[in-house]
């Protein structure tokens, strides 16, 4: 027996793939938040880096293509958003205790540890205590 398709059908199914299609789509960025600057960004990678001294410090690198240079001050109240809806969830889903998060947005993307004198690349670094991101002053 086969099913009939109605014209009213058709176009229903039509909705539906393309909502789904743009839900995949949202689904993929869903685990960045919206950052005061407006800049869509992308993560790079996050880093668990073991230090001498034993503590764990998460460094967590974005990318975004359209950050401009000399201008830290668009970006600024970015890190706090991404410390604290980032950083944190990344350190409880993973059970791990970490002291510190290093925040880096440069826009493009840049290997750990190498310089690249033409990309833009900003820094900041807060501790992690009692569930909070507390900026620290390099």
């Amino acid at each position: 027996m086969s099913e009939r398709v109605t014209p009213g059908r058709c176009v229903f199914v039509a909705v539906m793939g393309a909502f789904l299609a743009a839900a995949t789509t949202a689904r993929g960025q869903e685990g960045i938040p919206a950052v005061p600057s407006g800049l869509v960004l992308t993560l790079q990678e996050v880093l668990e880096d073991p230090q001498p001294d034993g503590q764990l410090w998460l460094r967590l690198r974005y990318v975004a293509p359209d950050l401009a240079p000399d201008n830290y001050a668009s970006v600024e109240e970015d890190f706090a958003v991404l410390c604290s809806e980032q950083a944190l969830t990344y350190a409880g889903e993973n059970a791990l205790i970490a002291s510190q998060a290093v925040i880096s947005i440069a826009s493009a993307t840049v290997e750990f540890g190498s310089t690249a004198p033409d990309v833009t690349q900003f820094f900041e670094a807060f501790r992690l205590e009692n569930g909070a991101c507390i900026w620290e002053a390099f």
